[in-house]
């Protein structure tokens, strides 16, 4: 009874930093009679994702995806591993999502206005359809010995935006897990990934914002269980004419924003990567073809659509995992 009260109780570790164009956080809990270096782990994590940006960010210019972006060959164009396992599986969701989830999307994106330089484009259908000739996740092949990239067209871009994040955030889980890490709640952009629990045994708690721009505030909270999770919406990059709003998230079958009712989804998925292009796959089919996908493919989410001025919610997650307000 004596040597147990003078036991300390197991602290968590915090470690946050800039990564992607936004920041990153990890909370842990060391192993029992184990020590840490905050500031070795800080500098190997920073390095890790150092190396996915160089890889993976169209804001660098020499990294992997801008030097494949500005080459027009048609040959197969060598890649690292890494960087051909989060394209491989960004394909496999565009299969999935009929083309919905589409990584070629980039010229569109720039053509409304919401790349590098926000600009509240409006361009006519003639413009729209020309800039679809140079798009289609089809018009891209991808073989992993040796990796590699074969574009159909010498125009072809890709964008790993929508997927690099999750992918970031398992990278860093599998990092902390190889380190002999087994409690732990990892974030970058909003996307999660937590394992274990806290020293008390509770679950990782987390809450899914409501879909507001006049405020921030909470919509739902969650307990995860091993898992990562992954939200997409449309109320923080967008603009609005003439009554109608126009989301960043763009649909590669008409070539415009999207325009329906969902405002948000959230998927739960062991994958933080899978989970991050799930969602905005299903962001984009929106919210008539939303259930259908998500009990097709078996996935677990929690959906806030717009009624006028208010928000409805729709989710298949068991209630042992819903925080009560």
């Amino acid at each position: 009874m004596l040597l147990a009260s003078c036991d300390k109780p197991i602290e968590a570790m915090k470690i946050s930093g800039p990564t992607m164009g936004t920041t990153y956080n990890i909370t842990l809990y060391p192993a029992e009679g184990t020590s840490l270096d905050s500031k070795q782990m800080q500098r190997q994590i920073d390095a890790s994702l150092k190396r996915i940006n160089q890889q993976m960010s169209t804001w660098i210019k020499d990294s992997e995806i801008s030097l494949f972006n500005k080459s027009e060959s048609t040959d197969w164009y060598p890649i690292s591993a890494e960087f051909a396992g989060v394209v491989e599986a960004a394909q496999s969701i565009s299969k999935l999502s009929n083309g919905a989830f589409d990584i070629t999307v980039g010229p569109l994106i720039n053509l409304w206005g919401f790349g590098k330089d926000f600009t509240n484009n409006n361009p006519d259908d003639a413009t729209i359809e020309a800039a679809k000739e140079n798009i289609g996740y089809q018009k891209l092949e991808i073989r992993n010995s040796p990796p590699a990239l074969k574009k159909q067209i010498p125009q072809l871009q890709i964008n790993l935006s929508a997927i690099a994040k999750g992918y970031g955030v398992d990278a860093i889980a599998d990092q902390l897990s190889t380190m002999g890490i087994d409690n732990y709640l990892v974030e970058i952009g909003g996307e999660i990934r937590a394992s274990g629990s806290k020293p008390n045994k509770s679950l990782w708690r987390i809450a899914i914002e409501k879909p507001s721009t006049k405020e921030r505030s909470i919509q739902q909270g969650l307990l995860l269980n091993n898992t990562g999770v992954a939200t997409s919406g449309d109320y923080r990059n967008y603009f609005e004419r003439e009554g109608m709003r126009y989301s960043h998230t763009i649909d590669p079958a008409t070539g415009k924003p999207i325009t329906h009712k969902l405002a948000s989804i959230s998927v739960l998925h062991k994958s933080a990567m899978m989970a991050d292009g799930l969602a905005t796959a299903i962001m984009v089919l929106g919210d008539s073809m939303a259930k259908t996908f998500i009990a097709d493919n078996k996935l677990t989410a929690y959906m806030i659509s717009r009624d006028k001025n208010s928000f409805s919610n729709w989710h298949n997650l068991s209630d042992e995992l819903l925080i009560k307000p």
